[in-house]
């Protein structure tokens, strides 16, 4: 009788310290999403403080439309994430809405450089500049979300940790 007492409270320590863990790794997960949402709140900052700067004559968007909307997208995208920062389908689109601002941007820095013979034109210069800085944070929370969700997505798939994550809930989440 004792042993099977004994047995079963091993079972439920080990199993509130398993959850702990898991728990624990979840909210260091989306703790560093929180970085990242920062990152692209001032890459949409940047992006709007640009917008407002330009001054281009009527009638002339030359690029600039798909700037916007892809801004527009990104912000729609980083409001679903940042509902649920583990949830695989959520960071998927905010990983592309990304990459199609970052593209938007080359292109608008390139037609920028294609009409003023291969360099950017100085009311550009700042723009660019400021951007790279803040890519280089942006690598560092991107990397910290991306190690975050690794050792999440270990600890949900390690037996038998994984079938208090399955009783739980606990889903793997996607790194960007």
């Amino acid at each position: 009788m004792w042993t099977i007492g004994t047995l079963l409270a091993l079972l439920l320590f080990w199993a509130v310290g398993a959850y702990n863990r898991l728990i624990r790794l979840r909210s260091a997960a989306i703790q560093a999403f929180g970085g990242l949402d920062a990152h692209l709140q001032r890459w949409m900052a940047l992006l709007s403080e640009y917008q407002v700067s330009r001054t281009v004559p009527s009638g002339q968007d030359d690029g600039h439309a798909a700037l916007r909307a892809a801004a527009t997208q990104l912000e729609a995208s980083l409001t679903v994430a940042r509902a649920k920062p583990l949830d695989a389908q959520a960071v998927s689109a905010l990983s592309a809405a990304a990459q199609v601002l970052e593209t938007a941007w080359l292109a608008v820095v390139r037609e920028a450089a294609q009409t003023s013979e291969g360099v950017a034109p100085p009311a550009l210069a700042p723009w660019v500049q400021r951007r790279e800085q803040l890519a280089l944070h942006g690598d560092v929370a991107q990397g910290q979300f991306n190690e975050a969700v690794r050792h999440y997505n270990h600890a949900v798939t390690q037996f038998p940790a994984n079938l208090l994550a399955w009783l739980f809930g606990l889903k793997k989440g996607l790194p960007l």
